[in-house]
């Protein structure tokens, strides 16, 4: 499959520009010939900017329906990550979208950071599903801590071949821009899952300045993975003012080499207990 990672860059509070950017990230992925883009994490409002506490919408909504169009206009794959508003309060949430435009997956973000607490509910569900592409599972940034490793782990165990990850990736306002900005924090336990579980796994991430929020003067300057059981496929450009959009080609495994209890004798072999 040929997937886009949109690594966009996303405004604190600013919907409509970020949407703006995005459609013709779409456009573009669409024209190269590519089956999926993936975006990042809450590509609308941005992560834990205030607005979204009053301004975010519901799934369906205005922003989850222009996805959904694209997708249909386009006859091109969408995962992206929103901000969703319900009675309960908001979650950190992520579409899949097939390109007949229907919802493959809804997901929501379960490993919060303390940080994010007062913006977004915790999820309660994971899934793996069928896709022109192969089996994929979908979740979100700090859900791929080395710490949360077991998100991963589940998914894998559901038949995952490829896990795509919506993210916001930060360093502090004043680091030093290099090759490796983000050392082991991302690239340590993409490929841990690669390999132990012989999957894919792609993350992007926004970039520019947060402004707002807990997180306000940090910067996300890019960067994006996509590892494979082989190590890493491509990293992203570090750029902390404007967005790339990169074309990969990626070879999905249909099924998983191990299923069911399988899976804890061949981790055992790594070390692992379980």
């Amino acid at each position: 499959m040929k997937l886009a990672m949109g690594q966009l860059l996303v405004e604190g509070g600013e919907p409509r520009r970020n949407f703006e950017r995005a459609g013709k990230m779409v456009r573009d992925a669409a024209e190269q010939g590519c089956d999926l883009i993936l975006f990042p994490e809450c590509m609308d409002f941005a992560w834990t900017h205030p607005s979204a506490l009053e301004e975010a919408e519901p799934i369906p909504g205005e922003w989850s329906n222009l996805l959904i169009s694209w997708a249909k206009k386009f006859r091109i794959g969408i995962c992206a990550g929103l901000t969703e508003r319900t009675e309960r309060g908001n979650y950190n949430s992520a579409l899949l979208i097939g390109p007949d435009g229907s919802i493959l997956s809804h997901y929501r973000k379960i490993n919060l950071l303390e940080v994010e607490r007062p913006y977004y509910l915790v999820g309660q569900k994971l899934e793996v599903v069928e896709t022109p592409w192969g089996k994929v599972g979908v979740n979100i940034c700090s859900d791929n801590y080395i710490d949360a490793l077991a998100i991963g782990n589940c998914l894998a165990r559901m038949g995952a071949r490829l896990i795509l990850s919506p993210s916001s990736w930060t360093i502090d306002h004043d680091a030093v821009e290099s090759d490796q900005p983000y050392g082991d924090k991302w690239l340590k336990p993409y490929e841990t899952l690669a390999r132990l579980f012989s999957l894919t796994i792609v993350g992007v991430t926004s970039v520019g300045y947060i402004v707002g929020g807990p997180y306000e003067g940090k910067k996300m300057i890019g960067q994006s993975l996509a590892v494979g059981p082989r190590g890493l496929i491509h990293a992203s450009q570090v750029n902390e003012f404007a967005g790339t959009l990169d074309v990969i080609t990626l070879q999905i495994d249909p099924e998983p080499v191990y299923v069911g209890t399988q899976i804890g004798a061949h981790l055992r072999i790594y070390g692992f207990p379980y």
